[in-house]
């Protein structure tokens, strides 16, 4: 086996205990880098609020007087802490997916490194991306949960339960995003192969509709739709990557 095929030095001859440290090592700097950013968001969070608050506001069309209602006195409090800490995970997030990375990357073959900096920046932009069109399509939940129940309901939400709903979509959309990282890196490592995912084909539709149906907060078919309709591009996309790299290996092994 060659220089380019093997894990280097003496990172391939990790002990156990080695591992469990360097484990430990990683997720200190992950939980360092999300308290830091926790204490931004807090720093933040009137600036926050306000945007997290927009959907809600157009949604009732109150303007200035667009107000959550507090039922509980520790409830502000409650949801500050909140915002702060899903805030300092965003925040972290390139920091996190950089610490996974070089955690798994001394096992892996030197050609296969070279992935690190397009999967660390892919993940990061593709949960961003779908941190963004969960806050899209927010107002268009809202407007349909809003109006679902008929007109003798008025909305008037409380912080927790508005911000719970808010935080849970945007989540969910971002890690959802990361759904084409995920299969790439697998085929990366030999785990899985394309012609597996397009035999599957027909069972990840339906495996994907009811994921999102189970992981996003709302079970509206709107957003239903406009998470699902992605991911199946993500899969298709993961296809497509999978045989242009067979493609690729096969062309190299001939020349050579």
């Amino acid at each position: 086996m060659s220089d380019d095929e093997a894990p280097s030095g003496n990172e391939s001859r990790m002990t156990m205990i080695e591992h469990l440290t360097e484990l430990r090592r990683r997720l200190i700097i992950a939980l360092a880098s999300v308290g830091l950013g926790a204490i931004i968001a807090w720093i933040f969070y009137p600036q926050i609020i306000e945007f997290l608050l927009e959907p809600y506001c157009r949604t009732l069309e109150a303007g200035e007087e667009c107000q959550l209602y507090v039922r509980n006195p520790l409830e502000p409090f409650s949801v500050r802490l909140t915002v702060a800490g899903y805030g300092g995970i965003m925040v972290a997030m390139p920091m996190i997916l950089w610490q996974f990375w070089a955690f798994v990357a001394p096992g892996l073959y030197s050609h296969e490194k070279r992935y690190g900096l397009p999967f660390v920046w892919g993940g990061v932009a593709l949960f961003f991306a779908g941190a963004g069109l969960a806050y899209w399509s927010i107002e268009r939940a809202l407007d349909f949960l809003s109006q679902v129940g008929g007109e003798d309901f008025t909305s008037l939400f409380a912080p927790g339960d508005y911000l719970g709903f808010v935080i849970k979509m945007i989540v969910a959309f971002g890690v959802a995003f990361e759904f084409p990282i995920v299969l790439i890196f697998l085929q990366i490592l030999g785990i899985l192969d394309y012609r597996t995912l397009v035999g599957g084909r027909q069972y990840a539709i339906v495996g994907i509709v009811v994921l999102v149906a189970f992981i996003t907060p709302s079970g509206d078919p709107f957003t239903l739709i406009i998470l699902s309709v992605p991911m199946w591009l993500f899969y298709e996309i993961s296809i497509a990557f999978g045989f242009l790299r067979k493609r690729r290996s096969r062309k190299a092994a001939k020349a050579s």
